[in-house]
C-alpha cells in the first residue's frame, strides 16, 4: 500500500448545466466528436445528466452491463457531464451564466486540437461563434469559442505553444 494519502485519484469529469439537452448533446457530438457514454436519469428530482468523452478506436469501450457501464464511466478521465434540469428548454428568457460575465467565476473549458487552422475551418462551417480567434488579441494561437449555452471553449494546438509564458 501506497503512503500517498491521494494515490489513485483521478480527475474525472466537469459539470456543465445546459438549458436545451437536445442542441446541447448535438454540439458536443457534432462539432467536438464526443460520444454519448451514459445517461443517469433522476425524474424524481427533475434533471438528466448526460455524459460525453472523446473515445479513439484504441481506447476501452463502456461496458455493455448497464451498471458496470456506470463504474466505468466514473473510472475515466476526461468526461464532459451535461446537466440538464426538466422546463429550462421552454422558458425563452432561461440561461445560465457563463462564468465570464460580472461577477467572473468559472472560466472555460479546453479541447486540444492537431491542427488549429483546420479546427476554425471547421468552426466557422459549423456556424460555432467565436471569442477570439488565434491571431486576435496578445496570446496567439489559442482561440476560444463558445458552446449553446454560451459557456467558452478554449482551442489549442500543443504543439503552437512550446514557448508559451517564456
Amino acid at each position: 500500500m501506497s503512503d500517498n494519502p491521494t494515490a489513485g485519484f483521478r480527475f474525472n469529469h466537469t459539470m456543465l448545466r445546459v438549458k436545451d439537452p437536445q442542441k446541447a448533446l448535438d454540439f458536443y457530438q457534432r462539432v467536438f466528436g464526443m460520444e454519448l457514454v451514459k445517461t443517469l436519469d433522476f425524474p424524481e428530482f427533475e434533471f438528466t445528466l448526460y455524459f460525453l468523452a472523446q473515445l479513439g478506436e484504441d481506447e476501452p469501450q463502456p461496458p455493455k452491463d448497464a451498471g458496470e457501464a456506470t463504474r466505468w464511466m466514473f473510472s475515466q478521465r476526461g468526461i464532459l457531464e451535461l446537466t440538464y434540469n426538466y422546463g429550462t428548454e421552454n422558458d425563452a428568457d432561461f440561461h445560465y451564466h457563463d462564468g465570464n460575465e460580472e461577477p467572473q467565476g468559472f472560466g472555460h473549458i479546453c479541447f486540444s486540437v492537431p491542427d488549429l487552422d483546420a479546427a476554425v475551418r471547421w468552426f466557422d462551417q459549423n456556424n460555432v461563434e467565436f471569442v477570439k480567434r488565434p491571431d486576435e488579441g496578445g496570446l496567439k494561437d489559442i482561440a476560444f469559442v463558445k458552446d449553446l449555452d454560451g459557456y467558452w471553449i478554449e482551442i489549442l494546438e500543443p504543439a503552437r505553444l512550446t514557448g508559451l509564458g517564456n
